[in-house]
Order: structure tokens, then C-alpha cells, then sequence
């Protein structure tokens, strides 16, 4: 059984297309990470997957079971942290709990639930009206955690988290993961993804631009490798011959840097481009790797690489 499959989804409003042939496959287990930036289609697509909107085209299936005839049954096996959700001022932690406990026919300890989140005693008999976004934000994701379930789907979940809210946020998923449930994860911000994410789903204009683990995302936009080289002078000549060295995408000195610097993008031997640079009479002084960060890859298909599909 898979426990999301998204295939050919599409939804139009009037001439605007928020999705377009959406399809993707999240596997048991798997934390998917879900990126696009404001306006990609992420929230519509969340919000298709828990019935909350009709699709134009396209068919959806949660846990095995069609998303939009067995909707009720899918929400009994799944737990939801919506962007935006509100708690209810009046109510207490605990009152929340309760109330999502006896919603799934769970079996759930309240306080349990609360402490494994970071909430006390003494949060848990407090009204949700006096409590911090934070505090909110760990609550409604003890409630997402009642029951079980097999899909967690959180839709930016580190909202209003500090960065010891956030860390606990991502051990909790990983945690969940291990337990055998898979993770639907969506958010902008890409360290969280980068941190606890197995693959990652990117979407722009409605469309999904690139699906792979973020090593292979990486190796995509950048060929491979930043090679920053430390060398004994600046040299026009070597920086052509490291130019022409296959795999290479390009090689720039760095003005930046206090000592000559040559950066070089390649998607082949590191070797190779240290040799270039000896054979032009350039001494190598010390050399790094660096890898592109998420954010690099994001911007890549979110801007440069608009036209590239999965």
C-alpha cells in the first residue's frame, strides 16, 4: 500500500491553474519534503489530499483509499497540522486533547501527548487563549499525533517555534518515521527540509519541477561540486585551461577572497582540475569541496531552471 499517490492533478479556478498534472508517490516510511514558493500550488494540493478541495482532474489515494469517496476513513488513520489552524481560545491543552482523542476513538494519554511535545503540567491546564504561537504550534501537533497515525501531513510546521522548538519539531518527525509512519512535510524553510527530509518535491506555478533526494537535487543544479582553490597568483590563462577541463560548468577567481582564489563548478575530476592549473604553472596552496545548499537548488528550479520537469 502507498501511502500518497498524487496522479495527473490538476486544479483550475475560472482561467487560473493552481495545479497542473500534479503526480507524485510518497512511500511508508518516507519524510517528503514539499517546496515551492508562495503561490507554487503546495497549499492546494494539501488541502486536495484532505478533501477540502475538489479536484479538477486527476485522481488522489490516502493509505490505499480515494481521497475524495472515503475521505472520513482516510482522517481516522492520518494527522494533520494546517497551516494557519487556530486553537480555541476557551479550551485548555488537555481539553484540545481530549477533544481529538474522543474524535478518533483513541486511546490516547492527554498528558502524555503534551510532555512528548514540550508542554507541562501546568500548560496543560492553562486556556489556549494565553498560550505563545509557539506553544500553539506544539499543541496542534499533539493533536496531529493522536492516534498513531500512518500519514502525518504538516503543513509549515515550525511556525512560531524558536530554534529548540524547531530542532525537537524535526527529532519528532524523525521519530515518527522510524515508528513506520511517513511524513507529508511542507515548508519555505529549506534548513528545516534540508534536516530531516529523505526527498523533496519542488513546485513552481503548479507544476512539480524537480522530485529527488536533496544529494540528487544537488548534483542536477550543480553538476556536482564547488572546488574552491587556493593558488599562488592570479592566472587568465590557467582559468582557461580549467575551462576546458570536461565537466567542468565554470571557473571564476574570487574577488572576495584574501589570498588568490579559483572557483570552479565540475561535475567530473577534481584531479583534473588541480592538474590544469599545475600544467599552466599555478601552485596549488590548499584546495575545499563545498556541496550547493538547498536554498542554491531551490532558486535553481524555482528561477533559472523554470522549464526543467521531473
Amino acid at each position: 500500500m502507498v501511502p500518497l499517490s498524487i496522479d495527473g492533478v490538476s486544479k483550475r479556478y475560472g482561467n487560473v491553474v493552481a495545479v497542473d498534472d500534479l503526480s507524485l508517490t510518497v512511500e511508508r516510511g518516507e519524510v517528503f519534503g514539499f517546496l515551492g514558493p508562495n503561490g507554487a500550488g503546495k497549499s492546494t494540493t494539501i488541502n486536495m489530499v484532505l478533501d477540502f478541495v475538489t479536484p479538477t482532474a486527476g485522481e488522489i489515494s490516502v493509505l490505499g483509499m480515494d481521497a475524495r469517496t472515503e475521505s472520513k476513513a482516510i482522517r481516522r488513520r492520518i494527522g494533520v497540522l494546517p497551516e494557519g489552524y487556530q486553537t480555541y481560545a476557551r479550551l485548555t491543552g488537555r481539553q484540545h486533547l481530549e477533544f481529538a482523542i474522543e474524535s478518533k476513538n483513541a486511546a490516547d494519554d492527554p498528558d502524555v501527548l503534551l510532555e512528548r511535545v514540550g508542554l507541562d503540567a501546568a500548560d496543560a491546564d492553562r486556556k489556549a487563549g494565553g498560550y505563545s504561537k509557539g506553544m500553539s504550534q506544539r499543541l496542534l501537533l499533539a493533536m496531529a499525533l493522536v492516534g498513531d497515525p500512518d500519514l502525518l501531513i504538516l503543513d509549515e510546521p515550525t511556525t512560531g517555534l524558536d530554534p529548540n522548538g524547531a530542532r525537537e519539531m524535526r527529532e519528532l518527525v524523525r521519530e515518527e518515521a522510524d515508528r513506520g509512519a511517513t511524513v507529508f512535510f511542507s515548508s519555505h524553510i529549506l534548513g528545516q527540509v534540508e534536516a530531516v527530509c529523505d526527498r523533496v518535491g519542488i513546485v513552481r506555478e503548479g507544476h512539480l519541477v524537480a522530485e529527488d533526494t536533496i544529494e540528487g537535487l544537488r548534483d542536477s543544479v550543480s553538476g556536482g561540486e564547488t572546488l574552491r582553490i587556493k593558488v599562488d597568483r592570479p592566472d587568465q590563462d590557467a582559468l582557461d585551461a580549467v575551462r576546458r577541463v570536461d565537466g567542468v560548468h565554470s571557473a571564476e577567481p574570487d574577488g572576495s577572497a584574501a589570498v588568490p582564489t579559483v572557483v570552479v563548478s565540475t561535475s567530473g575530476s577534481k584531479t583534473a582540475v588541480l592538474s590544469a592549473l599545475e600544467d599552466a604553472g599555478l601552485v596549488v596552496e590548499d584546495f575545499s569541496t563545498e556541496e550547493a545548499s538547498l536554498e542554491e537548488v531551490f532558486r535553481a528550479y524555482t528561477t533559472e531552471k523554470a522549464e526543467v520537469t521531473a
